[in-house]
């Protein structure tokens, strides 16, 4: 579904990513772990389209996407759940809600995806009316994912969704996951959090420096303690 060929990123002389190459399958979550300052952040705004890479090319269901601006990757079936969350904070859970189902034509398929999310998470729907601003971290993890998946995206790209939360937050992300792999969702994870990766990922990549360091199976990462070693 997503290929990646030959990505360089610079910003002005600094080099932040290094002729990566990776894919997703249809179906599949493929995690890309790796510290601060690795590159993974300037991968995903190339997927999203935000960066501009200085060479390689990111084809989406073999259609080559450069020069296509963020919102028609929206169309295309692209979402980014960016690192930070991206949240509307003074509007209500639902009003970010609706802000991210904004792509699709149906009013009918909008409530169906709205309700849809509270299932996922049914703390949002208690909280539907409350400024997003005033959740907690973990909620307002929840919702930044909810907002990802209301424009019924083909591809969901989670940018350190576990960043700054809790474990018992982070076991529910988890298990938010796997119930979308179950569905069939194609999730592209981009974690720090090596155990949350491995946990429902099919694949792994690992980046450093800008570069893929090692690329693998992830129940044969975990059986790895030399790899496991760098990463925890």
């Amino acid at each position: 579904m997503l290929k990646l060929s030959g990505i360089t990123v610079r910003y002005g002389p600094f080099l932040a990513v290094d002729d990566v190459s990776l894919h997703v399958d249809a179906g599949q979550i493929v995690g890309l772990v790796g510290p601060n300052g690795a590159g993974k952040s300037s991968l995903v705004k190339s997927v999203g389209g935000v960066v501009h890479p200085v060479a390689g090319r990111v084809v989406f269901e073999g259609n080559d996407l450069a020069g296509v601006p963020t919102h028609e990757r929206i169309g295309l079936g692209i979402s980014v759940v960016p690192e930070g969350r991206g949240l509307f904070a003074n509007m209500s859970v639902e009003e970010n809600l609706l802000m991210g189902g904004y792509p699709l034509l149906s009013k009918a398929r909008m409530a169906t995806n709205i309700e849809r999310n509270f299932a996922l998470f049914p703390i949002l729907a208690e909280r539907r009316r409350q400024a997003a601003g005033t959740l907690s971290g973990g909620q307002q993890q929840m919702l930044a994912v909810c907002v990802g998946l209301m424009s019924d995206p083909k591809l969901l790209v989670l940018d350190e969704p576990s960043l700054g939360l809790a474990p018992i937050v982070i076991g529910e992300i988890g298990r938010t996951l796997r119930r979308l792999r179950e569905e069939k969702l194609t999730v592209l994870l981009v974690e720090q959090n090596a155990k949350l990766t491995c946990s429902v990922a099919d694949r792994i990549y690992i980046l450093g420096a800008g570069s893929v360091q090692h690329h693998d199976a992830a129940d044969r990462i975990m059986a790895n303690p030399k790899i496991l070693d760098h990463l925890v």
